[in-house]
């Protein structure tokens, strides 16, 4: 496989997850903790009219308009939209980038720790999840890959890659100790495809524990689609722990508990995001599941 010759980091795709845009802000000041000895290292902020707004998006989740019909289409006019095809034109063309990995930071409201999300099973980025998610066991590993269905992520610009997802962090807001565990994380991980690049990687992990993608779930509603259950406080800030059928899942607003109905035990994600209230989802279910690493 090709060396490792450019790494981007991306913070700021959703305007107000703060501390990737902090982040990228830092390492552009300072380029000298993000440069290693065999590949270059570029910044992007990447929504920055989001950004002085403290919004997800003016127009458009940016981090939805990375399809390549959506690329291709001139008649798609909202800023983000125009700013995915910059970014393409920066990074790609999507299925044959300029860069050999970029590592795109979020955050969210949920409980999720320090979480990677993977947009595909590529050997190289099972390898470097594996071996973060080993040295830190804090990390666990979400892919949200559905067969058959192209990503639309930013990140899928490029083959090598992911995000770091990081909470419960508030909209528009700094946590200092995710902060700095995030920026620790990074390090690691550029620390890794420097050695990678030289040689110098250490024992090969040939096993992964991922959490594989299933479906999302929406809040009970009504007929005139408003919500009519919350998040049960059982499973509130569980993310990553195992529902099992007939556990409590929401509860409406007169107190009566509404059960997993499921037939067998989903580890639920993104549970009570606030961005993804507007998108219908309330969680997402996936499956906890072991992958083999190829070298």
């Amino acid at each position: 496989m090709d060396k490792i010759k450019q790494v981007a980091i991306v913070g700021g795709t959703h305007g107000n997850e703060f501390t990737g845009v902090y982040l990228v802000k830092k390492f552009a000041n300072s380029p000298q903790l993000v440069k290693r000895e065999s590949f270059n290292t570029m910044t992007m902020l990447a929504n920055q009219q989001a950004f002085k707004q403290v919004k997800r998006y003016v127009g458009k989740d940016l981090n939805r308009c990375f399809l390549n019909s959506d690329l291709q289409n001139e008649n798609l006019a909202t800023m983000e939209e125009k700013r995915a095809k910059e970014i393409n034109q920066i990074f790609g063309p999507k299925g044959n980038a300029k860069v050999d990995f970029i590592l795109d930071l979020h955050s969210t409201s949920a409980n999720m720790g320090l979480s990677i999300i993977l947009v595909n099973h590529k050997p190289f980025n099972l390898r470097v999840a594996a071996y973060l998610s080993t040295i830190n066991p804090e990390v666990k590993i979400y892919s949200w890959t559905e067969l058959g269905k192209e990503n639309c992520f930013l990140n899928s610009l490029c083959d090598r890659g992911f995000s770091i997802e990081v909470g419960p962090v508030a909209p528009g807001s700094l946590n200092a100790a995710i902060f700095q565990k995030t920026e620790q994380l990074i390090y690691e991980m550029l620390d890794y495809l420097d050695a990678d690049n030289q040689g110098n990687s250490g024992e090969k992990i040939t096993v992964i524990n991922i959490y594989q993608h299933l479906r999302v779930v929406d809040y009970p509603k009504n007929s005139a689609g408003e919500i009519e259950a919350m998040i049960h406080p059982q499973l509130q800030g569980r993310d990553y722990e195992p529902l099992h059928p007939g556990d409590p899942m929401f509860i409406n607003f007169d107190g009566k508990t509404i059960f997993y109905e499921g037939e067998y035990t989903v580890y639920p994600l993104f549970i009570n995001e606030v961005a993804y209230y507007e998108k219908g989802i309330a969680m997402c279910l996936t499956q906890k599941k072991m992958l083999e690493i190829n070298y």
